[in-house]
C-alpha cells in the first residue's frame, strides 16, 4: 500500500524539508504546479499543502505522515504522535509589547488585547496561568498591531527577534518553543513496510546531522589517549598504516563538540585530521 507523506509547499520549512528528503535519498521530482509526486524508490507519495493544513491531512487519515512546526501541531488541536523532532525550523512563540509600555510581566497582561496568529495556543496558555485576555486574530503582520491601535501586546513566532525590535516591540514571556517534526497518528511508530523504512530514513538524517565522521594520522602511541577523547560508538577505528608506528583513525563525533576536540585531538598527536558530514546513521 503507498503511503504518504505530507509536507510544506512554501515557507520557512519548506526548503530544510525538501534538503532533508534528498539526504537521505528520496528520490522523486517536483514541478511548480505539482500537488502530489511518487517516490521513485519506495512505495510513498509526496503531497505538498500549506503547513497550516499538515496536522489536518494525517489527522483526517488523507496523509499517514507529515512534516510540520510544533507551533502548527498545538494550534490545530489535533491528537497526533510526534515521531520525530528534525532540528531545523527551531524558533519561539513569544508574547510581547510595545517598548514604551508600562506592562513588564505576565500578570500584568491580565485584561490586555493580544494580537496573533496562534488564537487557540494563546488563549489555551493565558487560560492555564489565569490570566484573562481578548484575544485579536491576526493572519499575518502581527507585529503592528499595537501600532494600529488594535491590540495592546502581541503573541508571535520569533527566531532571531530581529523582527519584533525593528517594530519596537520588547518580549515578556515565552509561550512555546517550537521546531519542525515528523508527526503520524498515535500507531505511526508501530506499522511495518513502507511506513517504517520512511520513518528509520529521517531518523536517521537526523541522527547524521548531530554527527561528524573524523579520520586522523597518528603515533600508535596516542591512541588510547585519541580514544578518550572520541569514543565513537564503541571504539574508534584504528588502522595501522606503512610508516612505522603510526595508525589512521576513524571515529563519528558530536558536530557539536568539533571545535573544542579538534585542537584536544592535535595535542594528543594526530596529525591530517579531516572532518566529513554524514547522510545517514542507524544505530
Amino acid at each position: 500500500m503507498t503511503i504518504r507523506l505530507a509536507v510544506p509547499n512554501k515557507g520557512r520549512l519548506q526548503q530544510p524539508t525538501a534538503n532533508m528528503l534528498r539526504q537521505g535519498g528520496f528520490s522523486y521530482e517536483k514541478t511548480d504546479r505539482a500537488l502530489a509526486v511518487p517516490v521513485r524508490n519506495m512505495d510513498l507519495e509526496v503531497l505538498f499543502v500549506r503547513t497550516d493544513d499538515v496536522a489536518e491531512f494525517v489527522a483526517d487519515g488523507v496523509a499517514d505522515l507529515g512534516i510540520t512546526g510544533i507551533d502548527l501541531l498545538t494550534e490545530s488541536g489535533m491528537e497526533l504522535e510526534i515521531v520525530e523532532k528534525l532540528g531545523y525550523g527551531r524558533c519561539r512563540l513569544t508574547a510581547a509589547v510595545p517598548k514604551a509600555s508600562p506592562i513588564d510581566t505576565l500578570e500584568a497582561l491580565r485584561g490586555t488585547r493580544i494580537a496573533t496568529s496562534h488564537p487557540a495556543t494563546t488563549e489555551r496558555f493565558f487560560t492555564e496561568q489565569g490570566i484573562p485576555i481578548t484575544t485579536v486574530p491576526l493572519s499575518g503582520s502581527v507585529e503592528v498591531a499595537p501600532k494600529l491601535d488594535i491590540a495592546d501586546a502581541v503573541v508571535d513566532l520569533v527566531s532571531s527577534g530581529s523582527t519584533m525590535l525593528v517594530n519596537g516591540l520588547r518580549p515578556i514571556t515565552d509561550i512555546l518553543e517550537s521546531e519542525a517534526v515528523l508527526v503520524g497518528r498515535p500507531d505511526a511508530n508501530g506499522q511495518n513496510g513502507t511506513m517504517a523504512q520512511v520513518i528509520l530514513t529521517i531518523q536517521s538524517v537526523v541522527a547524521a546531522r548531530r554527527k561528524r565522521y573524523v579520520m586522523m594520522n597518528a603515533p600508535a602511541v596516542a591512541v588510547p589517549a585519541i580514544e578518550e577523547l572520541i569514543p565513537g560508538f564503541a571504539a574508534p577505528t584504528v588502522i595501522p598504516l606503512a610508516h612505522d608506528g603510526m595508525v589512521a583513525i576513524h571515529s563519528v563525533v558530536d558536530s557539536a563538540r568539533i571545535g573544542s576536540v579538534l585542537p584536544e585531538l592535535k595535542e594528543a598527536g594526530a596529525s591530517g585530521i579531516l572532518v566529513l558530514p554524514i547522510d545517514q546513521i542507524i544505530a
